[in-house]
């Protein structure tokens, strides 16, 4: 297993002394719509921890719409944890005309063949079937990038890390901005590259544009121009920036369900899968998770080092690291079912063409639902999660105070 093999050796070769101060981070995984799931769980989390004043994690990673939560939330570390309560009411107000929307021709609001010729025209011109203009102008407004930059100079924040997958090369980047005086630097695997960098809303563009729905992004990496699509296409260690950048523990949430089949196997199992069931399981290809697989190989390291003599441990240059997951514990196709209703009209004529709104097919539609429905369900399910495991969320936190 590729990803297993690379988080050995980064949790090996990551440059930390033995005496360097404990840092927490949080790394958030992509999936579209799905993320507003950790926005609920975070909140939770928020509403564990109500002693805490300072801002609980030092450093940030994010991949696709969950780059997008962690660059807001870097935006307003200086707040403490009520920047998960912002968070919250970000996702809380979000709506699908705020993040794309779809080519129109004159017809195109009686006719779905019209609205089908503007997503074939928009596919040609630009490779993806959704204008995300508008999702440009939702982060202006929504990402405060000066509050990221006073969040780091203050100490509220060690450090964020995006990450994007080029076009051009076949390379996974992660773009890191730190305070000046960190003495953070980049690293290159087979594969993967990181680079110091400012996040801007081009690198948040860039990393959830979602293949063939979204347009890429080009960015300037090696002073050339590459184009960049969905930080989750490719990535193979989830964890690994975070273990770079020094992490001593890490808390991860993803969206991804590798055990998914149920609303395919049940909805016409005589019948072959309709072309919204093939592109909702091609979605959950480039989405697959490859969180728990990390998570497990670098709980191997840890029982390795562990078996270290004493003396053997502290003249190695690495440390254990701490880590705990989380994934949601209900499916999200199921729920995106339930809400497939509430879809801008052009967009549900669109999918119901394509059989994506039913059985398995309704997996499609949960990476576009950004809609009051679906997302207030997703938080409360993330909420849910983290209540029903808060006896490991509190050790977590109160093992290693930042």
């Amino acid at each position: 297993m590729a990803g297993a093999s690379t988080v050995h050796l980064d949790a090996l070769t990551a440059p930390r002394s033995p005496d360097s101060p404990p840092r927490r981070a949080l790394v958030l995984m992509g999936g579209g719509a799905r993320t507003a799931y950790q926005a609920g769980a975070l909140q939770a989390l928020a509403q564990l921890l109500p002693d805490t004043k300072a801002f609980p994690f030092d450093i940030l990673v994010g991949t696709s719409a969950g780059a997008l939560n962690a660059s807001f939330l870097a935006g307003q570390a200086s707040y403490g944890p009520q920047a998960f309560h912002h968070l919250a009411d970000f996702w809380s107000q979000l709506r699908s005309h705020a993040v794309y929307r779809l080519p129109r021709t004159p017809l195109s609001q009686w006719s779905r063949w019209a609205t089908a010729l503007g997503v074939t025209l928009s596919a040609r011109t630009q490779g993806a079937v959704l204008d995300s203009m508008p999702l440009v102008d939702t982060l202006h407004r929504a990402i405060d990038l000066t509050g990221i930059d006073r969040a780091l100079s203050s100490g509220a924040l060690h450090a964020l890390a995006i990450t994007a997958s080029s076009y051009s090369s076949g390379v996974h980047w992660t773009f890191c901005q730190s305070a000046e005086d960190t003495g953070a630097s980049p690293w290159s695997r087979p594969g993967r590259r990181a680079e110091m960098q400012p996040v801007t809303i081009e690198h948040l563009m860039a990393s959830s544009a979602i293949p063939f729905i979204f347009p890429a992004t080009p960015l300037w990496v090696d002073g050339r121009l590459e184009y960049f699509g969905d930080g989750s296409m490719r990535q193979t260690s989830p964890l690994a920036p975070a273990v770079h950048m020094g992490a001593s523990q890490v808390l991860a949430i993803g969206v991804g369900q590798p055990q998914r089949g149920a609303l395919t196997l049940n909805a016409a199992p005589h019948h072959p899968p309709s072309l919204g069931t093939i592109a909702g399981h091609a979605m959950a290809s480039v989405f697959h998770d490859t969180l728990q697989a990390d998570v497990e190989q670098l709980e191997r390291v840890n029982a390795t080092v562990a078996a270290l003599s004493k003396s053997v441990r502290e003249a190695l240059p690495f440390k254990q690291v701490q880590v705990l997951s989380l994934q949601p514990s209900a499916s999200l196709d199921g729920l995106a079912q339930a809400h497939v209703h509430e879809l801008p009209s052009d967009l549900y004529r669109v999918l119901d063409g394509l059989g994506a709104l039913t059985g398995g097919g309704a997996a499609l539609s949960s990476y576009l639902l950004f809609e009051p429905g679906f997302v207030q369900a997703l938080m409360q399910l993330g909420a849910a999660d983290v209540m029903a495991r808060r006896n490991e969320f509190l050790a977590f936190f109160i093992a290693n105070p930042t």
